[in-house]
C-alpha cells in the first residue's frame, strides 16, 4: 500500500504551519504502507492541482491531507467536505472566493473515504486527544477535503482519501492568550497511529463520534 499524505506551507502571517513540519517527521514506512510526503500551497486550486499531479506520478491508494485548525484542542479527523469555498482571509496568492463552489459540477459534499473513528480510537489510544470534526470549515482544508474527493471519483475511482486537523504548535500560541497547543512530536506520534489504522482497518469500527452541536 502507498498512502500520500499532504501537508499545508504556512498562511495567515504564521511563520510556521505543524501540518507540513509534522508531515515531514513522518517515517517512511507505516504499517507496512509506503508513506509519500508532499507539501502543498495553501492556495485554493493550485493545492488540488499540486495534489492530482502527484496522484498521477505516485499513484497511491490512499490521501491523506493534514491542516492545521487553530483554536481547535485536538487532532481532529474530518468527516465530510463540501462544496463551498468562502475564504474568511485571502490564501496565499491571494485568492478570497466567496460563496464559490469548489467544482461547479461537483455534488453538495463528499464523506472521506477513510476510517475516521477506527483512526481516532487508534491515536486516543497513544494516550493523545483525538475527536471526529463534521465540518473542515470554508478554507483551502475544506477545499481539499472536498476536492481531492471529487478528483478521486472523476479521475482515479477506487482511490481513498481523508483530511485531519491539527492544533497550533506551542510556539504559534505565546502571542494567543488562552489558545490551545499541541507539541509537533505528539501530532506526529498521532498521525502515525491514524495511519496505521489506515492500514490495518477493512471496516470502520461502530462507535459513537456524533455531536449535538
Amino acid at each position: 500500500m502507498k498512502i500520500l499524505v499532504t501537508g499545508f506551507d504556512p498562511f495567515g502571517g504564521e511563520p510556521i504551519n505543524p501540518a507540513i513540519e509534522s508531515v515531514k517527521l513522518l517515517p517512511d514506512t507505516i504499517a507496512g504502507a509506503e508513506i509519500i510526503k508532499l507539501e502543498i500551497p495553501t492556495v485554493f486550486h493550485r493545492s488540488l492541482q499540486t495534489i492530482d499531479k502527484a496522484i498521477a506520478q505516485y499513484d497511491p491508494d490512499v490521501i491523506l491531507s493534514i491542516g492545521q485548525a487553530g483554536g481547535r484542542p485536538d487532532i481532529t479527523v474530518e468527516r465530510i467536505g463540501i462544496n463551498c469555498d468562502d475564504g474568511r482571509i485571502p490564501d496565499n496568492d491571494g485568492n478570497q472566493p466567496i460563496d464559490v463552489p469548489v467544482f461547479a459540477d461537483g455534488p453538495a459534499a463528499y464523506f472521506v473515504t477513510v476510517p475516521i473513528k477506527a483512526m481516532v480510537a487508534n491515536i486516543q489510544s497513544k494516550q493523545i486527544p483525538a475527536s471526529i470534526s463534521n465540518t473542515a470549515g470554508t478554507y483551502v482544508c475544506n477545499h481539499v477535503t472536498y476536492g481531492v474527493r471529487h478528483i478521486v471519483e472523476t479521475k482515479y475511482p477506487g482511490k481513498r482519501s481523508g483530511f485531519i486537523h491539527i492544533p497550533y504548535l506551542p510556539q504559534q500560541v505565546v502571542d494567543k492568550k488562552g489558545m490551545p497547543s499541541m507539541p509537533l512530536d505528539l501530532i506526529e506520534k498521532a498521525l502515525e497511529a491514524a495511519i496505521e489504522a489506515i492500514v490495518t482497518t477493512k471496516e470502520d469500527i461502530k462507535i459513537t463520534g456524533g455531536a449535538t452541536h
